[in-house]
């Protein structure tokens, strides 16, 4: 199996834009690695009581960023998961900080073809709710994009099946660590 052989040092976090793939591609990493799967999102709405639209229309995008650091720190002090961060969370220097220095950092890189078809029809991104949400995405990457290249690895999130994306991520992550995959793991 991956992780026995991966052995992973630290928490794995993964970056990137809304429809990456950060929350599909998690799962089936921390499947594939034994490890737990938490979505930083998730855990943010459960310790605040209330939707990540509900947080940014009452109380705003400063206090959700503030909610957002403290449950990424309270996540990467406990036992090995694999995280999925919210968009924004990795260009926050202080969470971005944070990650650094107690996690390995993947973006899930895709380009804006794929981001849109992901996130068309999708009512929960608040953050595509104001215009257009191709022109949002496109304003996004060209606003974040130099700061997820910042990340530890980098991997293309592609219009093909979550586990293609998974076994990128799994080679980069031995790529990254030193670790040596068995052959068969590199066949597939």
């Amino acid at each position: 199996m991956a992780c026995e052989v991966l052995n992973l040092p630290r928490s794995v976090v993964l970056v990137g834009l809304m429809g990456a793939g950060k929350s599909c591609v998690g799962r089936r990493l921390a499947t594939r690695l034994g490890l737990p799967f938490v979505d930083a999102d998730s855990e943010i709405e459960a310790a605040a009581g209330c939707s990540i639209s509900e947080i940014f229309a009452q109380y705003g995008e400063p206090a959700f960023r503030d909610g957002e650091r403290r449950v990424v720190r309270r996540l990467l002090e406990g036992p090995l998961c694999i995280l999925a961060t919210g968009g924004g969370a990795f260009m926050d220097a202080d969470t971005r900080r944070l990650i650094e220095s107690k996690a390995i950092s993947v973006w899930l890189r895709a380009d804006l073809d794929l981001l849109t078809k992901r996130t068309a029809g999708r009512d929960h991104r608040p953050l595509l709710k104001t215009g257009n949400p191709r022109d949002i995405l496109g304003g996004l990457m060209e606003k974040r994009y130099g700061t997820y290249a910042l990340a530890d690895i980098t991997v293309d999130s592609m219009d093909r099946p979550p586990e293609t994306t998974v076994d990128k991520v799994v080679h980069a992550l031995a790529g990254h660590i030193g670790a040596c995959l068995s052959v068969s793991e590199t066949q597939s």
